[in-house]
């Protein structure tokens, strides 16, 4: 390997106005949960998504998983619907609650959930169960927007709120309409490797001011309000810090040049890669769908994507195989899992290859070149 940096797949770049923020917050002795950088990213946020939508500022994108379900009456053996595709932050506050994930397979052309395959699952635990699944969590996965008009109509048939796992769609968008502003609730991650970062940090999208304030109030121990510390439900710890929020100020300044980054160096991989038999690029199926591609992924025919990727990082880049879908992982052995082969073809033969603002146009030609030496030996 020639002395060539490493190539990661997807760090955290700094805007350089992220200082400005946090500096006011030490000034003015703002080191807590709340304070004016929360204030003024939630405020940020609701300007970006638009649709009239409220913004809490959270802790994890898994905070705003798992407060959405309480606001859907999640309780313990309760189902909810969810992607198989998608890591386990998506299930894992269902089981939180002592509720049961019920995964569903995706369909072929964006990777997240069958909405035929949905509507089918959710007649069949009415049948088998007696009852309604308490919520749907449908999953951008990679960035790439569901077919979330055919989602939403299976949801309104049966009356059950939609959540929008937007973790990693930040800036996504379907027919023109922001994802994460469809359902009741879209969830936001901003952790070192998303679009934006606050280090570590998530947010709820709320339908309505009223909402906001219920979820600010489990999200703030459930504090009732009295002259005293009156507790008469559980609630959690989960808003985001003043430091981290002034982090997520700075860095909305820079979300559309990191989408429109990320959209290139797809772009370039499009190019370089996709007149290869053996190779096809994720990309977005029609007009519909505009995706930030958050990572740009492949599909590999007639090669192992591991010995790929470990070709690859043999030379110094950073690559990752698909998600292993969840229905798969020991943890959730004993879910009812709806299938149709998707999921785990493309945990088979899937790789995400290094997509974000570091990368640059030579380390994309670098890729490239590598993965056609190793495909074509």
């Amino acid at each position: 390997m020639e002395n060539r940096k490493r190539i990661y797949l997807c760090l955290a770049h700094m805007s350089g106005n992220e200082m400005k923020y946090i500096k006011d917050a030490f000034d003015t002795n703002w080191v807590v949960p709340l304070g004016p950088n929360v204030n003024g990213f939630e405020e940020d946020l609701e300007n970006f998504v638009g649709q009239n939508k409220e913004v809490v500022a959270l802790s994890a994108g898994t905070a705003a998983v798992h407060l959405a379900l309480i606001d859907c009456d999640v309780k313990a053996g309760d189902e909810v619907m969810v992607q198989t595709f998608t890591f386990c932050a998506s299930s894992n506050p269902i089981k939180y609650l002592g509720a049961k994930p019920v995964f569903v397979d995706s369909e072929k052309e964006t990777w997240n959930m069958d909405p035929q395959l949905l509507d089918k699952a959710i007649s069949d635990r009415i049948e088998k169960t007696g009852k309604k699944p308490k919520a749907i969590i449908v999953v951008y996965l990679y960035g790439m927007p569901a077919k979330i008009d055919e989602i939403i109509q299976v949801a309104n048939k049966y009356d059950i709120p939609l959540i929008e796992d937007a973790a990693e769609g930040l800036g996504s968008r379907y027919k023109g309409q922001v994802c994460g502003t469809f359902g009741k609730y879209g969830v936001l991650s901003f952790n070192g490797n998303k679009m934006i970062t606050t280090s570590g940090g998530g947010a709820l999208i709320c339908p309505d001011e009223t909402t906001k304030e219920r979820i600010m109030f489990y999200a703030t121990q459930a504090r009732e309000a009295y002259p005293y510390y009156q507790h008469e439900r559980i609630g959690y710890n989960y808003r985001m810090s003043n430091i981290c929020a002034g982090i997520g100020r700075g860095q909305m300044s820079v979300l559309d040049e990191h989408v429109a980054h990320h959209k290139k160096v797809h772009q370039m991989y499009v190019d370089l890669l996709g007149k290869m038999d053996q190779v096809k690029v994720m990309s977005n199926p029609s007009s519909d769908f505009n995706s930030n591609y958050w990572l740009s992924t492949i599909t590999l025919k007639g090669m192992n994507p591991d010995e790929l990727r470990l070709a690859l990082e043999r030379e110094g880049i950073e690559s990752r195989l698909l998600w292993k879908p969840l229905h798969l992982q020991p943890v959730f052995a004993d879910s009812p899992a709806y299938l149709n082969g998707t999921s785990e073809q493309l945990f088979e033969t899937g790789l995400c290859l290094p997509s974000g603002p570091m990368v640059t146009e030579d380390d994309v030609r670098y890729i490239a070149e590598n993965i056609k030496k190793n495909i074509c030996k």
